[in-house]
């Protein structure tokens, strides 16, 4: 996978337009990239060149940037960089920038924000959330011959208390 994944900080330059499709909610806005730099002749910063970029966000980034953003608000967005010529009222030639968002959120280096978190949907059957019930032998008796079977000891398997760690086996 060969993606050119970009993060671009600017301000949100449109309305979120929001849209229920077959495939689940989409969502659409752009955003403002403007450079900046220290101009020396002036002695102060001075606005370079400003980029537009068409984010688009699925399902429920869809959802939750629709409901979060204003324009004129900094955001940060991360996501896959697409770039595409089109022909548009006959002139060939007609680039445009979008991104494929994969994360969209406010600059906090630009401001604050209040945080709420979306509920997730019901599902039909409850799962189980318990702390797994991890069995180990409180004092483990070394093997009959002295050396563990993997030529590990007992140091290798076992925490600084004494108790056995489980041992994982990746299975390729």
């Amino acid at each position: 996978m060969n993606e050119t994944m970009v993060c671009v900080v600017g301000n949100v330059a449109t309305r979120p337009v929001y849209r229920e499709t077959v495939s689940g909610p989409s969502a659409r806005f752009r955003i403002a990239v403007t450079a900046r730099y220290w101009d020396r002749e002036k002695d102060s910063w001075a606005d370079g060149h400003t980029n537009f970029f068409t984010v688009w966000a699925n399902r429920q980034l869809a959802t939750n940037a629709a409901a979060s953003l204003s324009v004129g608000e900094p955001v940060i967005v991360q996501g896959r960089l697409k770039v595409r010529t089109e022909t548009r009222e006959g002139q060939p030639g007609w680039m445009s920038a979008d991104i494929d968002a994969v994360s969209v959120g406010h600059d906090l280096a630009r401001g604050t924000t209040a945080f709420r978190r979306t509920p997730r949907p019901e599902s039909n059957h409850a799962s189980d959330r318990s702390e797994p019930a991890w069995e180990t032998d409180p004092a483990p008796s070394p093997p009959v011959d002295g050396s563990a079977a993997d030529g590990a000891t007992d140091a290798h398997n076992s925490d600084a208390a004494g108790q056995l760690r489980p041992e994982v086996t990746l299975v390729t």
